[in-house]
């Protein structure tokens, strides 16, 4: 006689929690989460929106520090649009900006292809790309202004040695903006490449392969295969260059001054002579309100302009 089999044995259906409980725990959650986030909102609202406001305000005032500030309207901007070093700090600066991406722009992408090729000491490369990064500026300026040094520089001692003409370098009226183009590419480029690599790398190989066998040339499969994969990285950097460009400082601060002849006098070089050679703050955050408009409207219509290119494509 067989054994009746056992009974299966049936789990007790929980019932779901009540609706209170269920708000209460969700708004527990959220409450954690923007525990966490609290000290990067206060930090970032002290140390990033904070100084903007302020600077927006000061830029309508007569501020003195140590005094009360004394609302003057408009008086800042129109004392600095008469400013004769007005005009040569934005052309220089526009100037500065269109040769870095002339010079800039081009070289970290070639270089992130030559990376992107080696088949032997890559990690070697990269670090020795990537060094210039990790150089602080002020040092790295430094060691360029002696670079550049017209008597006993080593660039001119170089040309010397190959029989060549010298140059005064940065410390010529017609040299000087492009100098510190040069080195201003040189410290920032090891970023960029890096940023490059990590595209180039995630392109599928199928697509090389595939050109390959179509046969299609080094020159060809960059153009139809790599640009276009990497269109929107190429795009972001392009803009994020424009922008860090247009706020140049520390090159012409440390190695020219400014001169010869404020041949090298830019936008912010020119708030800093104002904030803290003039003591015009007002002046200074005036100027400094130009630039974020113009930066504001630029990234704007920028990142409209490629978004619409991107939707025509898709």
């Amino acid at each position: 006689m067989e054994r009746p089999a056992p009974a299966a044995r049936v789990r007790p259906v929980k019932a779901p929690p009540p609706a209170g409980d269920r708000r209460r725990r969700r708004l527990t959650e959220q409450l954690r989460a923007y525990g966490f986030l609290a000290g990067g909102l206060v930090c970032f609202a002290l140390f990033s929106w904070y100084p903007a406001i302020r600077a927006v305000v000061i830029a309508f005032q007569k501020y003195t520090p140590g005094s009360d500030p004394e609302w003057v309207g408009t008086a800042n901007f129109t004392r600095v649009l008469d400013d004769p070093e007005f005009g040569a700090a934005w052309r220089n600066t526009l100037t500065f900006t269109l040769l870095a991406l002339l010079i800039g722009f081009a070289i970290p992408f070639v270089l992130a292809l030559v990376l992107n090729e080696l088949r032997h000491a890559k990690a070697f490369f990269r670090v020795v790309v990537y060094l210039p990064v990790m150089i602080p500026p002020v040092v790295s300026a430094l060691l360029w202004k002696w670079f550049y040094d017209p008597g006993a520089g080593l660039a001119n001692e170089a040309l010397r040695f190959l029989h060549l003409p010298t140059s005064n370098w940065s410390n010529g009226a017609d040299t000087a903006l492009v100098s510190l183009v040069i080195v201003a590419t040189w410290a920032n480029m090891g970023g960029t490449v890096l940023i490059y690599l990590a595209a180039l790398q995630s392109i599928p190989g199928e697509l090389y392969e595939a050109a390959e066998l179509d046969g299609a040339s080094l020159l060809q499969r960059v153009r139809h295969v790599t640009i276009p994969q990497t269109r929107f990285v190429i795009l972001m950097l392009m803009l994020l260059q424009i922008i860090a460009t247009m706020q140049v400082f520390t090159e012409p601060f440390v190695i020219t001054g400014g001169g010869p002849e404020n041949a090298t006098v830019t936008v912010l070089y020119l708030i800093y002579k104002y904030a803290f050679l003039y003591n015009d703050f007002g002046g200074a955050c005036a100027l400094s309100v130009m630039l974020l408009a113009l930066l504001g409207a630029f990234s704007a219509v920028y990142l409209r302009l490629t978004r619409s290119g991107e939707e025509a494509t898709a």
